[in-house]
């Protein structure tokens, strides 16, 4: 661009230097108002009680905090909370029920779609809060059902994470989050468990399936020496329950580690709504909020009566070939120590790999998906390991791959 005279300024000049001042002005006022926002935002974070953005959406109000005192008892109250921002700068609801009964009582929390592919542990959760009447509880029920929302959008397992190209974050190993964490996921985790779920959870449940690809039986997660989690898994009528903590990050372990006890339920396979799990689970549920005073009626089938297996191991079985994998066995069969549990074929029909369980136990889980890769979780297997060592499988690292 070619330099003007100086002693010969356009009128233009002094109009483009006109709007430019009026626009760093604007800037100013809008930088302004944006740090006094972001002030009050931090408020009302380190605050307590019901902090309200002023925000309606499709007719439900949003919070940024939560707090069930401060909400209408007898009444189901439906609400969205501003959980983190999108790249775009506007923010991810989390869709949120509560049922506050007319008494005191306990604080139940049940969660749902911390993977997004998890479709009968959202309807789970649905169905339970839905059978439930405030004017007859005690105590309240949050449902707060559709976690990661991004994952929840495109039906897929992991958090979508823009940071530097796309990238797939697991939000069941972000717990408990981190409000100025490294990702948007660590984050959105950190405002949740810090602002909705902790501060209003005497006892939860996170629910789950199978991801995509890999389906469970009917199974309970979680550590049984925690009394209430012992007592709570025993409320439901499943075939099995796989006494272990896991893996750290998961957010059942986020609750217990502030002293809120919680185990996850698996509802069987990923991306459908499989109604005879679900409603296992929705009696499971009801059965441990009879328990515990929520809400009145008898106690329906439990794991007594569905003969459950307990295991505190699950031993995986993992595909060395490529091809298209049958099995030999099903979900929930008893299998024993060099059983044959599926066999593998190339493109010619040619068997290239037959696979084996290193163990005496139940069939757990199995890939859904017809074909494999190498290094594929095939199935796992819960068996009980003699004085419960700290070995979780065949390598430490394959069993993170079960799909809590």
């Amino acid at each position: 661009m070619q330099a003007k005279d100086k002693g010969n300024l356009d009128r233009r000049d002094f109009v483009t230097g006109s709007i430019a001042a009026v626009g760093m002005s604007a800037l100013a006022v809008a930088e302004a108002g944006a740090a006094k926002a972001e002030r009050a935002v931090e408020t009302g974070a380190s605050g307590s009680g019901t902090v309200y953005t002023g925000e309606v959406v499709q007719g439900r109000k949003v919070v940024s905090r939560l707090d069930v005192a401060d909400l209408e008892p007898g009444k189901k109250h439906f609400l969205y909370f501003q959980g983190v921002q999108m790249p775009s700068g506007q923010y991810w609801y989390v869709s949120v029920v509560v049922a506050k009964g007319i008494r005191s009582g306990k604080r139940f929390t049940l969660t749902s779609g911390v993977h997004g592919d998890e479709m009968s542990s959202i309807r789970t959760v649905q169905t339970v809060v839905g059978q439930l009447d405030p004017t007859q509880m005690s105590g309240t029920v949050m449902a707060v059902l559709d976690i990661a929302c991004p994952a929840v959008e495109s039906m897929q397992r992991r958090w979508p994470n823009s940071g530097r190209g796309v990238g797939l974050i697991d939000m069941n190993r972000e717990w408990p989050g981190d409000e100025n964490g490294a990702s948007a996921t660590s984050r959105h985790a950190g405002l949740l468990f810090n602002r909705l779920l902790r501060p209003n959870s005497d006892l939860a449940i996170d629910f789950h399936t199978g991801t995509t690809g890999l389906e469970t039986a009917a199974i309970i997660i979680g550590d049984r020496s925690l009394p209430d989690v012992k007592t709570m898994g025993n409320l439901y009528p499943v075939g099995q329950i796989w006494d272990d903590a896991v893996y750290p990050g998961v957010l059942h372990n986020a609750f217990v580690d502030v002293g809120i006890p919680c185990f996850t339920p698996e509802v069987g396979a990923g991306r459908i709504l499989d109604e005879d799990m679900i409603a296992l689970f929705v009696e499971g549920t009801l059965n441990v909020l009879k328990h515990y005073g929520v809400i009145g009626g008898p106690i329906g089938r439990t794991a007594a009566d569905a003969g459950v297996v307990i295991g505190n191991g699950a031993f995986p079985i993992i595909a060395t070939q490529g091809g298209l994998v049958e099995y030999l066995a099903k979900l929930d069969e008893n299998v024993k120590a060099g059983q044959k549990i599926a066999v593998q074929r190339n493109m010619f029909g040619e068997v290239v790999a037959e696979y084996v369980s290193g163990v005496d136990g139940t069939m757990s889980a199995y890939r859904t998906d017809a074909s494999s890769e190498p290094g594929n979780i095939l199935a796992f297997i819960m068996f009980s390991r003699p004085n419960h060592p700290a070995w979780h499988g065949v390598h430490a690292d394959t069993e993170s791959s079960y799909p809590e």
